[in-house]
C-alpha cells in the first residue's frame, strides 16, 4: 500500500491536542519533552490545558501544529515509513512535511515556526489586515472579483482549498469590497475569518526577510520523500528548493487543490493520511480526490486503527 501524508495548517489546534498520545506512547511523550526544551517554554501545558485565546495566537499554534504533527510521526514512523511515497501540508503544516521526510531537525523545526509566527504577527501589527472565506456559488472567477476590489487596497486570493471554497487575504477595506462583490456573484456563504494578519499576501512582505535569515540558519537535508510544494503543486526533492519555495509562501497563495490532485494523479490508489490534529484535509479530500482512501490521525484510536490498516 502507498501511503501519502498529509499535515494540516492553524486552525486545527485546540486544547487537549496530543494529550492522550502523550498519556499513551513514550514516542510521542519525548517529542514534547524535546519541543519545550528547544522553545525554553511549556509549549506542552498549553497543548493539553489551553487557554484555547493563547494557543489560537500565531506564534503559538505554528509550533504547537508542528509537535501534535510529529508526535504522531513518531509513533507511527517505524511502521508506514518504507510505505510513503510523498507528502504535503496546508501552509504552516508544509513545514511538518519537511520534519517528516527528515530534512528538519524537530529542534530547529520548532523554533523555525515558532519565528515565523513572530514575523507574521508583527507583519499583521506593521501593516494590518483580514482574510476572508468565500464558500460555494461563485459565478465569477475569484480573480475577477479581487481586480475589481482591489480599487480599495490590496487583496488577492490566499488558498485555493477546493473549487467551492477560496479564501482571500488583504487590506481590510478591500476584502471587505471583495465579500460584497462575493455575495452579488452568488456565494452561497462568505465568513470573515478570525486571523492576526492578511497571510498569503504581499502584506506579509514585512516578514520576509526574517523568515529567509530563519529558513537560512537552521541545518537542512534533501528530504527522503517529496514534498508538495504549496506555491507550485509540484514535488520538491531537494533541500535547497524547499528552503526557496518556503520563504515564498509566505507571500504567495496555497494552491492545495492542485497540490492534491497532482499527488492523485501521480499515486492512483494510495492511501491518504492527515498526521495530526481533527480531520479538515481529509474532509477537503472527499471533493478533490474522491476515488482515494484518506485517514485521519492524530489520536491513540486513529493511531492504533491506520496501523491496522497498514499491516
Amino acid at each position: 500500500m502507498d501511503v501519502l501524508l498529509l499535515f494540516p495548517g492553524q486552525g486545527s489546534q485546540k486544547p487537549g491536542m496530543a494529550k492522550d498520545l502523550v498519556e499513551a506512547f513514550p514516542a510521542a511523550r519525548a517529542v514534547f519533552d524535546r519541543v519545550d526544551l528547544a522553545l525554553g517554554s511549556k509549549l506542552s501545558t498549553l497543548c493539553f490545558e489551553g487557554p484555547a485565546e493563547e494557543l489560537t495566537l500565531t506564534h503559538n499554534a505554528q509550533p504547537a501544529l508542528l509537535a501534535h504533527a510529529a508526535a504522531v510521526w513518531a509513533v507511527a514512523h517505524e511502521r508506514i515509513a518504507p510505505l510513503v511515497r510523498g507528502a504535503a501540508g496546508h501552509s504552516l503544516g508544509e513545514f511538518s512535511a519537511y520534519h517528516a521526510a527528515g530534512s528538519l531537525p524537530l529542534a530547529d523545526a520548532v523554533r523555525l515556526v515558532r519565528r515565523r509566527g513572530e514575523l507574521m504577527l508583527e507583519s499583521g501589527v506593521t501593516r494590518p489586515g483580514t482574510m476572508a472565506a468565500i464558500l460555494s456559488g461563485l459565478q465569477r472567477p475569484i480573480d475577477e472579483i479581487c481586480r475589481e476590489a482591489a480599487s480599495a487596497g490590496v487583496v488577492v486570493p490566499a488558498n485555493f482549498n477546493t473549487a467551492e471554497q477560496v479564501v482571500i487575504s488583504g487590506e481590510i477595506a478591500a476584502v471587505e469590497r471583495a465579500m460584497e462583490l462575493a455575495r452579488a456573484a452568488g456565494a452561497k456563504r462568505v465568513v470573515r475569518l478570525n486571523v492576526s494578519g492578511a497571510f498569503h499576501s504581499s502584506l506579509m512582505e514585512p516578514a520576509s526577510a526574517g523568515l529567509k535569515e530563519a529558513l537560512s540558519a537552521v541545518r537542512w537535508a534533501d528530504p527522503s520523500f517529496p514534498v508538495y510544494s504549496n506555491v507550485t503543486a509540484q514535488r520538491v526533492g531537494s533541500a535547497e528548493l524547499g528552503r526557496e519555495l518556503l520563504a515564498r509562501q509566505l507571500t504567495s497563495a496555497v494552491r492545495w487543490t492542485d497540490v492534491v490532485r497532482t499527488m492523485a494523479a501521480e499515486h492512483p490508489g494510495a492511501l491518504f493520511v492527515e498526521m495530526g490534529p481533527g480531520n479538515v484535509l481529509t474532509g477537503l479530500l472527499k471533493r478533490l480526490a474522491p476515488d482515494h482512501k484518506a485517514a485521519a490521525c492524530g489520536t491513540v484510536a486513529e493511531v492504533e486503527s491506520l496501523l491496522k490498516q497498514v499491516s
